[in-house]
């Protein structure tokens, strides 16, 4: 850039703004500089922009409030409460501020991989204080990238991460009305989920040594945020662990569509992750679950739910979530779950029975209205059924063996020396013609 005056503020004054006000950001920064040189006319905007963004980061640093758009605020309590797009409010609601302060108390922060709302490396921040919460902050400029007040969560999951070599753990954070499947009510603004991933490692500097797992529990624990963990008792998978072999294992692998990932049965519902979009499918709002494409090795699990936004409690909703390839050593189990949970079962549904590839026979109507106490469940009978096809196709193999052991010729030899019941009947029937004929020819002769 030059040195003349373009509009009453100098390229040079232009260039210090802009240096001053994207230096974090080197890639905006181009942009601006190309867009300067290609539109000098602009030069004060561009000056003026960059003044703006130099004041708020001035107060974002000292922890005021930083003025958002109209659609980041809503209501909390009846009161009006503006909030970052992060969803941390300010320190001037008595709570978070944009940048990390060494005052704000938490369990020792680490640097960690987050999977979603984006896949990158970030600084994660959970706070001991209960009018804060969880943070990802960048490492180098200490920003909040994103993050969640605890009041705002809804469901807390920590989950063991599989496939992996060392014993590593998922964290997985639904706010409210973020389960991926619930709807939210007019104008209110729903947070994105939080994934990040923590290896059972001590935290640094702890008295107690414990993990970093254990630390984000018990902080959790101490602000009343309940955090969900899967249990023997509600579902062991069956298969074994390729890289931690003996160990127990808690998810079932499966595919939605293309995408892989691996289904959780909770205490409190089923989680599908860890790849975006992730769900967590409480209790209250599954209508059914039921099974398609039953095969030797492998089966798919529907899940129906059904939900009602609570600005309008009639208009319900129901949608199909198909999670496929599951393998059939853990149907006993999963069917178990359900079982016990009191899931209600629709195979039987019209819209089901045309994907269940012919596997069940039609019931009537009393049959279908038995109690359940004595029914076989879905799983069981495909699989007593299939076992049957089973012994059905061994027995049609050995009738084809028979068949390609036939000798025609050899048997009409052996057979072919007799005369029919037919054969005989109309033999007789002759012979007893000539008979008569010989006798009325005689009777002729004598007269």
């Amino acid at each position: 850039m030059s040195d003349k005056n373009l509009g009453g503020t100098s390229n040079t004054s232009v260039a210090t703004h802009i240096n001053s006000a994207f230096a974090v950001r080197p890639d905006l920064k181009r942009k601006v500089d190309g867009a300067v040189v290609t539109y000098p006319q602009l030069s004060n905007l561009f000056a003026d922009i960059s003044n703006y963004v130099c004041e708020l980061q001035v107060k974002a640093g000292a922890g005021l409030y930083v003025e958002e758009p109209v659609t980041k605020r809503r209501k909390l309590n009846g009161s009006e409460s503006r909030e970052t797009g992060n969803g941390l409010p300010n320190r001037s609601n008595g709570t978070i501020p944009k940048t990390m302060e060494a005052d704000w108390p938490s369990v020792p922060a680490i640097e960690t991989s987050f999977s979603v709302p984006q896949r990158k490396k970030l600084l994660l921040q959970v706070s001991r204080n209960s009018s804060e919460g969880i943070r990802a902050l960048n490492p180098g400029t200490r920003q909040v990238e994103f993050g969640l007040r605890w009041s705002d969560i809804e469901y807390l999951i920590c989950l063991p991460v599989p496939e992996k070599a060392q014993a590593t753990y998922n964290f997985c954070v639904f706010p409210t009305f973020g389960d991926g499947v619930s709807n939210a009510p007019d104008n209110f603004h729903v947070h994105e989920p939080m994934v990040w991933t923590v290896p059972e490692v001590k935290v640094k500097d702890a008295t107690d040594k414990p993990s970093y797992r254990q630390s984000v529990i018990e902080t959790a624990r101490s602000v009343n945020v309940t955090v969900i963990e899967p249990n023997v008792e509600e579902f062991e998978s069956q298969v074994q662990q390729a890289l931690r072999k003996g160990e127990k294992s808690y998810h079932v692998k499966a595919f939605r569509g293309s995408k892989d990932g691996f289904l959780y049965f909770l205490s409190t519902g089923i989680v599908w992750a860890f790849k975006k979009p992730i769900h967590f499918f409480s209790f209250p709002i599954i209508a059914a679950i039921s099974y398609t494409s039953v095969l030797q090795r492998t089966f798919n699990l529907n899940i129906t739910t059904q939900t009602s936004s609570p600005s309008n409690p009639t208009d319900t909703q129901t949608q199909d979530f198909e999670f496929s390839m599951i393998d059939q050593a853990d149907f006993v189990g999963i069917d178990a779950y359900i079982k016990r949970h009191s899931l209600q079962d629709a195979s039987m549904a019209e819209a089901r029975r045309a994907k269940k590839l012919n596997i069940n026979g039609v019931k009537s109507e009393k049959d279908a209205i038995e109690g359940d106490g004595n029914r076989e469940t879905e799983l069981e009978k495909a699989t007593r059924e299939i076992e049957g096809r089973e012994v059905e196709g061994a027995e049609d193999d050995e009738d084809e063996e028979d068949d390609e052991n036939f000798d025609p010729g050899s048997e009409g030899e052996s057979e072919g020396s007799g005369t029919s019941d037919d054969e005989a009947d109309g033999q007789g029937d002759r012979d007893g013609e000539a008979r008569e004929e010989e006798e009325s020819e005689d009777e002729v002769e004598e007269e």
